[in-house]
């Protein structure tokens, strides 16, 4: 009977834990972001390449192998590692490079193109296929004409040069290019930006996650202490043995906790490994992450430097400017075209016999009839600037609202760390003064055992504010622009 009833109690009590922890989700906690990242999102779920396409920003090439100790990753160094390693950091410096090629093409098209061609021609041409005769004179025969040339060979050697004097299109399509380089390369930095903002999310998530363990391990030890103490009691028939099945019970709950704890931190290792490019096997712990509160900056004054330093909205600008001058271009298709042609050499039947050639010719075109063709590539670049400015508008309501969003979680999480804090400190004091009762024999097992929940809450509570408390100042920073300056800042990292 007291076999069943100890199974029964177990059985209830690692319901109850199972049932909290399907209702609190330590990740559940999410700021927003210009790019939506969820770093903590397992990613071989459905499958790690799936995940890297729809976010590379989750994936990395690996940095190095891992190494048998186990290194302390501070903050910065994961950054580091991050905006070295991280795939999305890739992906984007590799479309800035195309970028850049398709810049220096278009600017190939208004320099001077010059050539050198040398020829060594032996030919043989038929004249009856180009039908040729000759003239009929009266009173004489008409004399045949061969079927060919005969051989006959010479040589040519030249240099040409070809330059676009004026060519509207070709002109504006440069200017063009060059602003969609400058909106490439703000978007690479963009791209670092959103990699610190991922890689702190991890780094911080690891660091809530290394705090589960401890607190963990150190409410098992506490419970595992009473365990024995309740057990003695109950040898010596000063307390009932239900408290023993109660702090037995207790005890195995926290091993449970424990090994949960140290699983969701193992996963948590390794996002964020997947994050920087550290090996999966490598093993890492973080540095300590205390609370560290913001100073000498407003609301204001972080949303008068966004619209300064954000390096998205400053791309959308440079986006617009593209697309204007392609619209330019479109339309110079109708303007006159002005170009030069000029080669010089030698030529002649052999070595010995060479005489100088040359050309000289300046040409105009215009087109005059084009079937529309025109008329929609213009319409074509209009509507792409339309968009453009579409999505410049957008980003500056968005950059006002993700520094508005920002700005409230980290001014409400930093309240709920202090208040969180706290309570911490009370339950622990509450909880000793129980267990003090209880060794007394002033009260039973069961206020015990709610001033170990209300302990496990408030340490909870506290994690979980810390860890939205820090998440918001990277979030901030990344709301800003620069963010990898401000998260030196922000955290007192060098």
């Amino acid at each position: 009977m007291k076999n069943i009833l100890l199974v029964f109690l177990v059985s209830f009590l690692r319901a109850g834990f199972v049932s909290a922890q399907t209702q609190f989700d330590p990740l559940g906690y999410s700021i927003s972001t210009p790019r939506p990242i969820d770093p903590a999102a397992g990613t071989t779920n459905p499958s790690a390449l799936a995940t890297q396409r729809q976010n590379p920003f989750l994936g990395s090439a690996p940095s190095r192998k891992a190494s048998g100790e186990i290194n302390q990753l501070s903050l910065s160094e994961a950054i580091t590692l991050g905006l070295r390693f991280n795939l999305g950091v890739t992906e984007s410096l590799h479309a800035s490079s195309d970028v850049r090629a398709e810049r220096l093409r278009s600017l190939a098209a208004l320099l001077p193109e010059i050539s050198v061609e040398v020829k060594d021609v032996v030919a043989n041409n038929s004249l009856k296929e180009f039908g040729l005769k000759l003239p009929r004179v009266a009173g004489l025969p008409l004399p045949g004409l061969p079927a060919t040339t005969g051989a006959f060979a010479f040589q040519d050697a030249r240099v040409s040069v070809n330059q676009s004097i004026y060519n509207s299109t070709m002109r504006n399509s440069y200017k063009a290019e060059k602003h969609a380089a400058e909106a490439s390369a703000l978007s690479l930095k963009d791209a670092q930006d959103v990699v610190v903002y991922a890689v702190g999310a991890a780094y911080f998530h690891v660091v809530s996650a290394e705090a589960r363990v401890e607190t963990a391990k150190a409410q098992l030890a506490s419970a595992e202490e009473l365990d024995r103490l309740t057990g003695d009691r109950v040898q010596s028939e000063v307390s009932p043995e239900i408290d023993f099945l109660r702090a037995h019970v207790e005890k195995q709950s926290f091993e449970q906790q424990v090994t949960n704890a140290l699983n969701d931190l193992e996963k948590a290792r390794l996002t964020l490994a997947r994050i920087t490019g550290l090996s999966i096997d490598q093993k890492f712990t973080t540095s300590d992450a205390s609370y560290r509160p913001v100073t000498g900056l407003t609301e204001q004054s972080a949303l008068a430097y966004a619209r300064e330093v954000r390096t998205d909205l400053l791309s959308a600008a440079a986006s617009v400017r593209e697309a204007e001058y392609r619209v330019r271009a479109a339309k110079g298709e109708r303007v006159p075209a002005l170009s030069f042609h000029a080669d010089y050499g030698v030529a002649g039947v052999n070595i010995g016999a060479l005489n100088s050639v040359y050309t000289v010719a300046a040409g105009i075109s215009l087109p005059l009839y084009s079937g529309g063709r025109i008329s929609a590539d213009i319409d074509q670049a209009q509507s792409n600037l339309a968009r453009r400015q579409a999505e410049y508008d957008d980003l500056e309501g968005r950059l006002a609202y993700d520094v508005r969003v920002a700005w409230l979680d980290l001014k409400a999480s930093d309240s709920t760390v202090q208040v969180a804090d706290s309570n911490r400190a009370l339950a622990n004091r509450a909880l000793t003064q129980s267990e003090d009762r209880y060794r007394n024999g002033v009260t039973n097992y069961l206020e015990v055992l709610r001033a170990q929940e209300t302990v496990t809450n408030a340490n909870e509570n506290y994690i979980r504010s810390l860890y939205a408390f820090n998440v918001a100042k990277v979030a901030l920073s990344r709301a800003m622009g620069a963010a990898e300056k401000h998260i030196q800042e922000f955290f007192g990292e060098k």
